[in-house]
């Protein structure tokens, strides 16, 4: 494989062992002026992945390949000293989301031969992949889309059958999964904290605007008591052991981050679920939070019914159409009430 491909796939084996034997000390990328612009666009690598896209450059001559190559590792030292799992899988979506917009235009040997890299058992027949289902199911858990499925999917003999395309998406997973497996590293040399440690006070900073960008609610302290009907009918399957549908589970969840509930709350609310894993629900709340960039608001209520979600309807359901509508309206009615000591008609 040559040098700009290491350049734009820097985490696969083959371009580690490259790294390797190119001999380059530690203390050499991290002071030596002649890999200053590595380590600049190291920098501007982990900014970037903080915005949601890691923006690849051409590359003209082996000095940019090798300058891009080696701000991968330089990255991947800034992330460690910012020491934020949150920020670690934000960074690692970014960078799978930047090998996927240049993998998905190579051809199927080399994605074969890519794929032999994360040990996928997969094979080529005239247009399409056929991958073993294991893998199938390992790389493709995390995505949404009901298509995903494996009882959509064209299934024989153990072996499913997908599109170029499909199969390129399920590589940026392996390349997520493999990019945030690296993360937290347990013991960081002193020198690399030292020299890091200006950039990665910069990096948390932006960090910790950007979360308050997605966690941030007009709501005040979260009130069970004025959950529209659907949400308290969920909460209620849910405490009941119910394993709820995965479209209500999406709605329960944007809705109660939307009216300001931790991600470690919602993960308790999902314990006794009986499919429950905490890594994956973990996984599934940070994103629709908007970990990487993008938070997901609640459906409303003519979706909710859609997917039969709606439970319960009552008065003020009638009148309003979003479920934080409902339960906004129910909190200016409390507030009301409290000010003015007098009972307010609860609309039921």
């Amino acid at each position: 494989m040559q040098t700009d491909k290491f350049a734009y796939y820097p985490f696969i084996s083959e371009a580690s062992i490259h790294v390797e034997n190119l001999g380059i000390s530690l203390d050499s990328l991290l002071n030596s002026r002649a890999f200053r612009i590595a380590r600049v666009r190291g920098i501007e690598r982990v900014k970037e992945a903080l915005d949601g896209e890691i923006r690849k450059p051409h590359l003209f001559g082996e000095a940019q390949a090798l300058s891009e190559l080696l701000s991968y590792p330089f990255a991947r030292m800034l992330v460690a000293c910012v020491n934020d799992q949150l920020f670690a899988r934000r960074y690692a979506l970014a960078e799978a989301k930047a090998a996927y917009n240049i993998l998905k235009y190579e051809n199927p040997t080399f994605l074969l031969e890519f794929g032999e890299d994360f040990r996928i058992s997969v094979e080529f027949k005239d247009t399409y992949f056929i991958m073993h289902f294991t893998d199938y199911i390992h790389f493709s858990n995390f995505l949404k889309d009901p298509a995903w499925k494996l009882t959509n999917r064209n299934f024989r003999a153990g072996k499913v059958s997908i599109t170029k395309e499909e199969f390129t998406r399920l590589l940026e997973e392996a390349i997520r999964e493999r990019i945030e497996n690296y993360f937290p590293i347990p013991e960081i040399p002193e020198e690399v904290s030292n020299f890091c440690a200006p950039y990665v006070a910069e990096i948390k900073d932006q960090f910790e605007i950007q979360k308050k960008k997605f966690c941030t609610t007009d709501f005040g302290i979260v009130d069970p008591e004025l959950f529209p009907p659907c949400i308290s009918h969920a909460l209620a399957n849910l405490k009941g052991g119910m394993n709820l549908a995965h479209s209500m589970r999406f709605a329960i969840t944007s809705f109660l981050l939307s009216i300001g509930m931790s991600v470690d709350e919602i993960l308790n609310l999902f314990n006794i679920s009986p499919d429950f894993g905490a890594g994956k629900t973990l996984y599934q709340i940070e994103h629709i939070s908007g970990s990487t960039g993008i938070q997901y608001k609640p459906p409303a209520c003519d979706t909710m019914r859609t997917y039969g979600n709606c439970f319960g309807k009552d008065r003020l359901c009638e009148k309003i159409k979003h479920p934080l509508s409902y339960y906004e309206k129910k909190k200016y009615l409390k507030n009301k009430k409290d000010e003015n000591g007098n009972e307010i008609e609860q609309v039921k």
